[in-house]
């Protein structure tokens, strides 16, 4: 095998996730190995983290191996991407130089880097996990930039887990938008979209209006999974109609990228559209549905006491998850350079 990185789930055929599904199932069974026994890996957080750093320096451990933590710009140098710059500003160093480095020392190079909120155009082009790809000779993972791959195999997990079988077909699978006092990052979002339709559920994205609609690279993905995958996907902006006999609830508030950057112009839209929170009665509609959110939530702006309280919010399995796959993924990688 030669050696991949685990950017996006996309990368992957429908095969290879089922085979990381299915070992993350038996870690989560047997939580101790030695798939990483003298490895290592490099958690770069360029952004905050709980669930993430967690899970990953636990996981690597779980399996033997040795998890450092790097913050740029704050415990480790600020870091240049951009290609033929003049370096006269913050950046003491650049990406060419730490990916290299950096696959002298450790065997796996894991990066969590959100968009800058100031341009689409550039942030849709996920430079900083790319030029880490680029530059690096060690299998790079993605933590979480403008798509969370390894929530998305997590949230699966948990459905299957849930339903008791690995096939999700013939599900209907509500992606809606929620409200957050904050314009908040699509990741999560596109992730879902991506996922659900690949497992052949039939998706509804329920958001306020097409401005929510999701980047059109996430778009086609979705289409594409469905022609492949079978499922469907519909578009909704009414509750009552999206919530009707649906057998999940996945809820995420983020920001309208036509308001990208402009986040006062679209403040008065957020707000007009508190009455998408997950609600008792909302759930009332579906079909039994279980729900679930990555975490963190806003209790009682997302999502209700009552509906997180309840049996059917899987929203803790998802995150106990998050351990196990990110294991499944370290030792599918490392495996994969090792052979």
């Amino acid at each position: 095998m030669t050696m991949r990185h685990f950017l996006s789930t996309q990368d992957w055929s429908r095969p290879e996730l089922d085979a990381l599904l299915a070992q993350a199932a038996q870690f989560k069974r047997h939580r101790s190995g030695t798939a990483l026994a003298g490895k290592s890996i490099a958690l770069l957080f360029f952004n905050p983290s709980m669930r993430t750093r967690t899970s990953f320096e636990l996981g690597a451990f779980q399996l033997g191996g040795h998890a450092i933590v790097l913050q740029p710009g704050k415990d480790a140098w600020p870091i240049e991407f951009e290609s033929g710059t003049v370096m006269d500003g913050e950046a003491e160093e650049h990406v060419a130089e730490v990916a290299r480095v950096l696959s002298r020392y450790v065997d796996l190079i894991a990066v969590r880097a959100f968009p800058k909120f100031q341009d689409w155009t550039v942030d849709r082009e996920d430079r900083v996990i790319h030029a880490f790809a680029r530059h690096a000779s060690v299998p790079v993972i993605n933590m979480e930039t403008i798509t969370h791959p390894m929530q998305e195999l997590a949230h699966i997990l948990a459905l299957q887990q849930h339903f008791g079988c690995a096939d999700l077909r013939g599900r209907k699978y509500v992606l809606t938008w929620t409200y957050h006092p904050k314009p908040l990052n699509t990741a999560v979002a596109n992730s879902a979209l991506q996922i659900a339709t690949r497992f052949g559920m039939d998706v509804t994205l329920l958001c306020p209006n097409r401005d929510y609609l999701l980047d059109a690279r996430y778009m086609e993905f979705a289409r594409r999974n469905v022609a492949e995958n079978g499922g469907s996907l519909t578009l909704s902006h009414d509750p009552q109609e999206a919530y009707r006999g649906a057998h999940v609830v996945y809820a995420k508030s983020w920001g309208a990228l036509q308001y990208f950057g402009r986040w006062a112009d679209e403040k008065p839209i957020r707000d007009a559209h508190r009455h998408f929170i997950v609600d008792e009665a909302k759930m009332a509609l579906t079909d039994h549905a279980v729900f679930s959110h990555c975490l963190p939530l806003r209790r009682n702006v997302k999502a209700t006491d009552a509906v997180m309280d309840s049996p059917a919010c899987i929203a803790i399995d998802e995150a106990e998850n998050r351990l196990h796959v990110q294991k499944a993924v370290m030792a599918r990688l490392v495996e994969g350079r090792d052979s």
